[in-house]
């Protein structure tokens, strides 16, 4: 898979704004038609298009929704993880109802949740419970530098970092079966390459295990310890899979193939729970990608599943009893559950549930419940834990705003559109309710982050507060998307600032097709690689969108590519395969860079960027805000001192809304801001 650049209908409303813009379309075929006919004939119609207009103007109102504030939008609650206590009364996971991520525990049963870490300053997430007690693991950095540490909470509340010391990046890596110790993953000893070591339960002392010198990717590791899956990343769309003996220290190749005939991705998805055999993804020979089995005692392969889309994902239950698998099917997870019985797999039925998508499945240690998330358009996730003896689903959160109704948002729909070359596009549209043919209503499109990334139904509380603020979103999976089979997915290398944004320039002739978009009020946004896209939309399309909003986006191939983390070694050639190697391209790069023809942008232009990103560095963002200033264009420029790529609390996040809002309304709402 493409590394981040930097790593579900109002019919009754429907009907009456139909039959309202019908009317008046009536009419004004009849007054056409007229001519210059009776006064008594003229007022009759001057009465006839009065009651009309009162008609339509009166469907458009019952049409439009309540507006809501970026501070009742930011009231609603993200939540996420989920680890079961070892007596299985328990669930540990993160929220930011406070304002910044913490941990917090949340009884079964129900109740408030309990806070176990009170930060106000860097966000900390929930890792795990241990297996036999209550202390607790969980992650934090530092203002979003991305230099992780895991730190454990003892059951006095005193924290300690297991993983101490300076410019260092760690991240947990899985329990033994038993529970008396845990894997660590670490770039300390090489700032470039993450080796693995084994934590003893209680002392917390460590050994180490795999020590990483070939810039491999460590991934799985068996449950009897013996086996580590690794996995060699060549380019963005070929990989193979290792597997080390720490027995022998032997290191097995388990894919060979010839990257230069055939591109194929192979990645450890799982081992079986009886270490006998590695899960394999892998898209050979396909157009998605399917599981294989590998057994490890005679290297026999064999076929396990397949969909008509990409498999995303499969793991097993602690117990071993179930495996849960998600499919990307269609810009949403399609999750299924089996449970292994005498050697066979039988599908397990899920509780009926409200509108949206099953996320995030965790089973406790003895397989009698699971934890899960509950996703809708108009939902954000919410906590579930089902029991299965007694086939009780109960839910522990509600985290949208009380002040929100949720008939207020709207759901998003998949779309697609041809573009310049009859390629199809898939992306997630995002109609406002108040949007017709009489009441046009400007738009913005949405781009993902990637290289590679995908635009995905689910809430968004962005695209949701566009759209209830008046603005259509399109979230565009422009070619080089993942989730549509690996010849999409590779047909954007080495053609960044071209053909991936010439699908962005087709999508706004799909928007006018809808027949309630202005055509001349479509601005582009996104963050990372997607607000690489918008400068490059500006500088390279000018003529194609009203404004701009670029949230901490690459300005520079160059100094981008040769200043990425040094914990990103292992993925760097593949990320010069795709979008460029600085000492080979530097001409390419130099013509696919916004900063280098900033003077071609004449549209007004906002910049948002965390300072301390460790991805898209802040120069890009100053330097690019510098140079279009020159050109006497409106520029607004956002920093946060206190984040890194991507924003984690919800001060900065109303900031930044806030002001995105006003400088759309600003430019694509003429009269608005007066």
């Amino acid at each position: 898979m493409k590394s981040s650049t930097f790593a579900p209908s109002q019919p009754g409303l429907r009907l009456a704004r139909l039959a309202a813009a019908s009317l008046l379309a009536l009419l004004a075929a009849q007054t056409h038609a007229a001519g210059d006919g009776s006064s008594a004939s003229t007022a009759k119609r001057a009465v006839e298009a009065s009651q009309s207009s009162k008609v339509a103007k009166a469907a458009e109102a019952k049409q439009a929704p309540k507006r809501y504030s970026i501070e009742q939008f930011m009231a609603t609650t993200a939540i996420n993880g989920a680890s079961f206590s070892a007596d299985e009364k328990r669930i540990l996971f993160s929220s930011n109802v406070t304002g910044i991520f913490n941990v917090y525990s949340q009884d079964v049963a129900g109740g408030a949740p309990r806070a176990l870490t009170s930060s106000t300053t860097d966000s900390h997430y929930a890792v795990s419970y241990f297996p036999q007690d209550d202390r607790v693991l969980f992650t934090r950095d530092k203002g979003g530098n991305e230099q992780n540490h895991l730190f454990v909470r003892e059951l006095d509340g005193r924290e300690q970092d297991l993983t101490p010391g300076d410019k260092l990046k760690a991240s947990f890596a899985g329990w033994t079966p038993d529970g008396s110790a845990f894997y660590v993953s670490s770039n300390e000893r090489d700032p470039k390459f993450f080796d693995l070591y084994r934590y003893d339960a209680k002392t917390y002392a460590r050994t180490l295990i795999y020590k990483n010198e070939a810039g491999y990717e460590v991934s799985e590791i068996s449950r009897d310890g013996r086996w580590i899956a690794l996995e060699k990343i060549n380019t963005t769309a070929d990989s193979d899979v290792y597997l080390f003996d720490t027995q022998t220290q032997q290191l097995k190749h388990l894919t060979p193939h010839d990257a230069k005939k055939e591109s194929i991705s192979y990645r450890a998805a799982t081992f079986t729970p009886d270490s006998r055999q590695l899960i394999l993804q892998t898209n050979a020979g396909a157009e998605f990608t399917r599981l294989q089995q590998y057994e490890l005692a005679t290297g026999k392969t064999s076929e396990l599943e397949k969909a008509d889309w990409d498999i995303a994902y499969t793991y097993f239950s602690q117990d071993g009893r179930y495996r849960v698998t998600g499919v990307n099917a269609d810009a949403s997870i399609r999750l299924s559950v089996k449970e292994q019985v005498n050697g066979q797999e039988r599908p397990v039925a899920l509780p009926s549930l409200p509108g949206g998508e099953v996320r995030g499945v965790q089973f406790s240690r003895s397989g009698a419940k699971m934890a899960f998330y509950l996703n809708g358009d108009r939902s954000p996730s919410n906590l579930f834990v089902y029991d299965f003896a007694g086939k009780q689903v109960k839910q522990l959160t509600q985290s949208l705003s009380k002040e929100i109704d949720p008939a207020d948002l709207v759901d998003a729909r998949i779309v697609r559109f041809k573009s310049f070359d009859g390629m199809v596009i898939p992306s997630v549209y995002y109609q406002p309710k108040e949007a017709s043919a009489t009441n046009k209503v400007p738009a913005v499109l949405l781009v993902h982050g990637g290289p590679g990334g995908q635009t995905t139904r689910g809430y968004s509380a962005l695209a949701q507060y566009l759209a209830n603020h008046g603005y259509a979103v399109l979230g565009i999976n422009n070619r080089g998307s993942s989730g549509y089979g690996k010849s999409f997915f590779t047909a954007d290398d080495g053609k960044h600032g071209r053909e991936p944004l010439w699908d962005c320039v087709e999508a706004k002739t799909y928007l006018a097709s809808t027949g309630v978009i202005d055509p001349d009020r479509i601005g582009i946004m996104g963050g990372s690689y997607g607000g690489y896209m918008t400068l490059a939309a500006l500088a390279f399309r000018p003529e194609a969108f009203k404004v701009g909003i670029d949230i901490f986006g690459v300005s520079n191939w160059l100094r981008t590519l040769e200043s990425i983390p040094p914990y990103w070694e292992s993925f760097r050639q593949a990320l010069y395969q795709e979008v460029g190697d600085p000492a080979r391209d530097r001409d390419f790069l130099i013509a696919t860079s916004p900063l280098f023809h900033a003077k071609e942008i004449k549209r007004p232009l906002m910049v948002i960027q965390g300072a301390n990103d460790p991805r898209v560095i802040k120069p890009e963002s100053d330097e690019i805000v510098e140079a279009v200033k020159k050109n006497g264009v409106p520029v607004e420029y956002l920093v946060f001192d206190d984040e890194g790529h991507g924003f984690s609390k919800k001060k900065n996040q109303i900031e930044a809304n806030r002001r995105m809002l006003e400088f759309l309304d600003k430019y694509l709402k003429p009269g608005l801001s007066k």
